[in-house]
């Protein structure tokens, strides 16, 4: 294997993770953000009151993106294993 292959090789995983873990990352962000928002605007300061909707946001997140991201990820495989069948042939 080339140093380039595997710097590309490198580099697309990590611009994989990126795309699949963004809808997860974000959708608890603002979730975080308005529960934030709510619990200054109400003073109320309840510990799981953060936890659980960021928690449901994330598996909400998950199921919706499902089939999305198993392209994402079979794609990239594919791509692995054509390269390696290239740079090994």
């Amino acid at each position: 294997m080339s140093p380039e292959f595997v710097i590309d090789l490198g580099r697309n995983a990590v611009k994989t993770v990126l795309m699949i873990s963004s809808p997860m990352l974000l959708s608890g962000l603002i979730i975080g953000l308005l529960v934030s928002i709510f619990q200054a605007a109400t003073q109320i300061n309840e510990q799981t009151m953060t936890f659980i909707p960021k928690i449901v946001a994330v598996l909400v997140a998950l199921i919706l993106f499902a089939p999305w991201i198993i392209r994402v990820m079979l794609a990239f495989t594919q791509n692995v294993f054509q390269g390696i069948s290239l740079v090994g042939g």
